[in-house]
């Protein structure tokens, strides 16, 4: 099968940075085989998509989600105590795979939508949101977490590590899916389990590990108070600080972690919107860049973000950088679409596949509709993308040459449904919660 789309403004992210005004793209089965300006080829048979000029640009890459989560948006937004409250309790009582299944087909849904055509998601029952990735037509990592605050799925380290050998043996090979160990924490886990999960990584040197790092004061007062060291530091002593570790958040660093964490070329995802939100702070990614560690952009779950777009990172990341530092100068707005797109990539592993538009590599992108007033005019696609654009402006969505939407029909689930079975849930939370109010 041969698609060529033409007329399109191609925002491509090679290294050059290189954009065809007028440009045409060539898809053989699921990969990209050529593009360029002006006239595209005339090939007997081949679909030909006249893009209007829209952009077409890589699909984005979410480098850090809970995807089971979507379920817990906006549920006691204006509670203090809401994680120990409400979120907690509930996790206990109703997580299940056909919770996870439901809240990650929702989330599913969601980042199609948005433009994301890839995922790197931790939470429990991992083997459902593998599932529900795979059968949305997602480019996923999928991390089986692992904790010791009494998670749902596992009531030790042992039932833990069974779970990810599960995903691992279920994953490995698959063409849109990739198995990973996420433990939740350095204070969720503990140093002896850390060095533990490193020595099982280096056994399985092509499982990717997912872990939230310097996110908490919490978890550097752990650090200091149980090890006398930063969180870094105390990762690193463990041996799980190494290059295909993806760290998220990373709020609470000091130059010394930095260093650090580019030694051991880790890569980080960055969440802007969750971390402002909770008032934890601003993510010096100015500094870590300039250190060489690839950052990326991640939504974190719909409890903490909200909503698991990427669009709704780009201005917060970009404010914060430029806060910082008192000037307009930090993360230009290409820079932010680096991010979102090949370096994202990278962080997660997945750079010679996905993340650019260029010969050789996966067919996963997006189309992004230039009807709207707000984009107009146009004097740099990128600051359009980051300042202007919104979710609602992408029609159509590809992954390894697959329409997971069309002119905003998502072809590989049934939405209503999806909602449906989400909503259901809420309808059990809602009632919990009230019993919860009332015991108080």
């Amino acid at each position: 099968m041969t698609s060529i789309l033409t007329n399109a403004q191609l925002i491509t992210m090679d290294d050059a940075l290189t954009v065809h005004e007028r440009g045409w793209l060539q898809i053989d089965d699921d990969i990209i085989t050529a593009l360029g300006s002006g006239t595209p080829p005339s090939i007997p048979g081949a679909e030909t998509i006249d893009c209007n000029g829209d952009f077409v640009m890589p699909g984005m890459v979410n480098t850090h989600c809970h995807m089971g989560m979507s379920v817990f948006r906006g549920l006691g937004e204006d509670v203090d105590d809401r994680l120990y409250r409400y979120i907690l309790p509930l996790e206990r009582k109703f997580v299940s795979p056909e919770m996870v299944r439901a809240g990650s087909a929702l989330s599913a849904l969601e980042m199609i939508q948005g433009g994301v055509t890839t995922v790197a998601d931790m939470y429990y029952f991992e083997t459902e949101v593998g599932d529900v990735c795979a059968e949305a037509g997602l480019r996923a990592i999928v991390g089986q977490t692992l904790a010791d605050f009494a998670p749902p799925d596992h009531t030790n380290f042992d039932e833990g590590f069974a779970r990810v050998e599960e995903l691992v043996d279920r994953y490995t090979g698959h063409k849109l899916v990739t198995p990973s160990i996420a433990p939740h924490a350095p204070y969720s886990t503990g140093r002896d389990v850390m060095a533990r999960i490193a020595q099982w990584s280096a056994d399985h040197p092509d499982v990717p590990v997912q872990m939230h790092l310097a996110e908490s004061t919490l978890e550097v007062n752990w650090a200091l108070e149980n090890h006398g060291k930063s969180t870094v530091a105390v990762t690193a002593e463990a041996g799980l600080l190494k290059p295909n570790l993806i760290c998220a958040h990373c709020l609470q660093l000091d130059d010394a972690d930095i260093t650090m964490m580019s030694e051991h070329q880790v890569c980080v995802a960055t969440n802007p919107r969750s971390n402002g939100k909770a008032g934890r702070g601003i993510a010096p990614v100015e500094k870590m860049r300039n250190a060489g560690l690839p950052v990326g952009l991640g939504s974190d779950g719909a409890m903490s973000g909200n909503t698991l777009d990427l669009f709704s990172q780009f201005a917060p990341v970009s404010m914060f950088a430029k806060l910082l530092a008192g000037s307009r100068k930090p993360l230009p707005a290409v820079e932010i679409i680096r991010m979102a797109t090949i370096e994202g990539a990278r962080v997660l592993g997945l750079n010679l596949k996905t993340g650019s538009l260029e010969p050789g590599k996966q067919a996963d992108l997006i189309r992004i509709s230039l009807d709207a007033p707000r984009l107009h005019p146009i004097y740099d696609p990128y600051s359009a993308l980051v300042f202007a654009a919104m979710p609602t402006d992408v029609t159509d969505t590809m992954v390894a040459g697959r329409w997971l939407m069309r002119d905003r029909r998502v072809q590989t689930l049934e939405s209503r449904r999806v909602v449906a079975d989400a909503l259901q849930i809420a309808g059990q939370f809602k009632s919990e919660m009230r019993d919860i109010d009332q015991r108080a």
